[in-house]
Formats: C-alpha cells, sequence, structure tokens
C-alpha cells in the first residue's frame, strides 16, 4: 500500500523533530536508524568540490550524520524551516545555522534544501541535499571574526573546502 499524504507529512514533522532534537544532543547518527531504508540512497555534491555518495544507512550513518556532522559542529544546528509534499516527495528548507546570533539578533545561517523519497513503509529511500557552499564559507568567516567558530572546524573542513573550491574556479580563467 502506498505511502498516504498524511503519512507523508507525519513522517516530515518527525524529521524536523528530530532535527532539534539532534542539534540539542549533538548526535545525529541516530537519524539515520529512524528514518532511512536499510538500502537508501544519500547525495549531496558539496558544489562540486566533495561529493558524499552513501549508498545504504550505514554509510549515512559513518557519512553524513556521523563523520560531516560531529567534529567541529558542536553548537550548530540544521532546523527544517518548512517542508512540502508531493506524492511520495518530501521537500525540506533547511539552515546551516550556526552558533550565537548577530548583534541584531539574526542568526549565523544558510539555506539548504533537500528533496527526499519515502518508500511505503515511511521510511527514506533517497535524499539529494543542495546548498551554497560560497555563502557557507562566507558564513564561516563571519562566524571567526565574531570568534564563534571551531578551530577544529576551521582546520578540519573549512579551509580545506575552500582550497577545494579556489582551486576548482581558478581552471578556464
Amino acid at each position: 500500500m502506498a505511502i498516504s499524504p498524511r503519512q507523508l507529512a507525519a513522517r516530515a514533522q518527525a524529521m524536523q523533530d528530530a532535527f532539534v532534537e539532534a542539534a540539542r544532543r549533538n548526535e545525529w547518527a541516530w537519524i539515520a536508524d529512524e528514518f532511512y531504508a536499510q538500502d537508501c540512497e544519500y547525495l549531496c555534491e558539496y558544489a562540486g568540490t566533495m561529493r558524499v555518495h552513501a549508498k545504504n544507512r550505514d554509510e549515512i550513518r559513518a557519512t553524513h550524520y556521523g563523520r560531516d556532522m560531529m567534529v567541529g559542529w558542536e553548537g550548530w544546528s540544521f532546523p527544517i524551516e518548512r517542508y512540502a509534499t508531493h506524492g511520495n516527495q518530501i521537500i525540506t528548507h533547511w539552515w546551516n545555522r550556526g552558533p550565537g546570533q548577530r548583534a541584531d539578533g539574526s542568526y549565523y545561517q544558510t539555506p539548504g534544501v533537500s528533496f527526499i523519497t519515502v518508500g511505503d513503509d515511511g521510511l527514506f529511500t533517497y535524499q539529494l541535499d543542495l546548498f551554497d557552499l560560497a555563502h557557507q564559507m562566507h558564513l564561516c568567516d563571519e562566524l571567526e571574526a565574531a570568534g564563534l567558530l571551531s578551530a577544529q572546524l576551521k582546520q578540519q573542513w573549512v579551509v580545506p573546502t575552500k582550497q577545494r573550491l579556489i582551486g576548482m574556479l581558478q581552471k578556464g580563467l
């Protein structure tokens, strides 16, 4: 039996709630077990600088919700602001939200979007994440200037990502 629109919306809401809880605990790996089918697929291209392509739940847990969400990301959250459903698809609009707030009270954040396919059992079978990596690098610069960027995150993710992005964009100049 196909997943109903009501069931699909409930899964989207459950994921929205799970992201709040994961950020509170700074533990993300459990989301893979809660929401993803064993043979699901996850893809994020990071603007062509690196490709995260996980081909099952264990790989998603090890990469996207493990390695990519743990080291240096303390104080960050990734709240899902809104979602839409259609057929067996969930489209989410979420934020890469850094720690702290600006003097004007606004968040340090950049937008992202996910396209998620949901199986009849309510588990995710495919996910594509997209976000503006250049904007994310600018956000990290802003966080560093405010004293809010983890030195570990800068060393292990920001600097190497900037180097790959610059190298990629210099070709053909």
